[in-house]
């Protein structure tokens, strides 16, 4: 997969992937932006909160007519020091409907264990390259 992500001044961004839809990314004020887009910490925690929301509704598929709201509210703990990263991300699933608790159990753990590659993905390695002005630079040792 490749999204390919573009300055737009100051502290604007936006990406685009195979999907097409444009992501609109900024930093605060405190950060020197404008707030006209999500924060990329924001994006990380809805990706997460979206990709186990896709494997659940595909996990219970067959029970989806008798659920009336999922609703996953995701809430990061970060450090205190730069890089402000995630110590913790927990996730409360708000579900109403005629489901039995331990089938969304099942699915929340079926997506945790086995489907979601967000989370997978979030103790991933992570590779820079740089290319400047059409060369590629190797970073000094």
């Amino acid at each position: 997969m490749n999204v390919t992500t573009v300055w737009n001044g100051k502290r604007a961004f936006e990406a685009v992937g195979p999907s097409g839809y444009p992501i609109g990314m900024d930093a605060t004020a405190a950060y020197g932006g404008d707030g006209k887009g999500a924060t990329p910490m924001e994006l990380l925690l809805a990706g997460l909160a979206g990709c186990i929301g896709i494997d659940i509704t595909m996990i219970l598929d067959a029970f989806l007519h008798n659920i009336d709201k999922i609703e996953i509210e995701t809430e990061g703990t970060r450090k205190e020091a730069m890089p402000k990263g995630f110590t913790a991300i927990d996730l409360i699933f708000k579900v109403d409907g005629d489901i039995p608790d331990y089938r969304v159990w099942k699915a929340i753990q079926m997506g945790k264990e086995k489907y979601c590659a967000v989370s997978d993905s979030l103790s991933a390695d992570i590779h820079y390259r740089l290319i400047l002005n059409g060369e590629e630079v190797v970073q000094p040792a």
